[in-house]
């Protein structure tokens, strides 16, 4: 039973969008490409330089009552970029107030193709520490908000991303 949790704690959607890899990644790697993307209204504004490699770091001030669920109120999270291919994939953990961190991963797969980019978004709680688990509160973020995630990416990467 321990690995039954692996095969279904995790979400993965994808959309062809019409922008070659490089203008869908240099949105990945702002830390405020994440607040323009964000389908959920929990990420309010970031702090911290574009990310270029595993490892680095910023800030993301959230605001949890944008989902209703939980009275956390206005709180920050250090996003820790654990995978880092340019252009290609890009993924993240998250440390917020909770010590040691939560688990879960968010992240972006890019495909070229013919006709743009065919973007997969991830989010992966199959290694969420067991006191988290037995809360039975992940998923937070649902298969839909993925979905509309990457809606908003390619609308933002059609307008020009700065």
């Amino acid at each position: 039973m321990a690995d039954d949790h692996r095969m279904t704690d995790r979400f993965e959607v994808s959309r062809p969008i019409p922008a070659d890899p490089a203008s869908i990644f240099a949105v990945l790697t702002d830390p405020i490409g994440h607040v323009a993307i964000d389908s959920s209204g929990m990420l309010m504004d970031a702090t911290g330089e574009r990310v270029t490699a595993a490892g680095d770091t910023f800030v993301v001030h959230m605001d949890r009552e944008a989902l209703g669920d939980v009275p956390l109120g206005r709180y920050d999270v250090t996003v820790t970029i654990s995978a880092f291919e340019p252009d290609r994939e890009i993924a993240w953990t998250i440390e917020g107030t909770v010590r040691p961190s939560i688990g879960h991963v968010y992240g972006y797969r890019l495909e070229p193709q013919d006709e743009g980019t065919v973007v997969t978004s991830y989010y992966d709680w199959s290694d969420i520490r067991p006191e988290w688990r037995e809360k039975g509160v992940f998923p937070v973020i649902s298969e839909q908000a993925l979905k509309g995630t990457l809606g908003i990416l390619e609308r933002v990467v059609r307008r020009g991303y700065r």
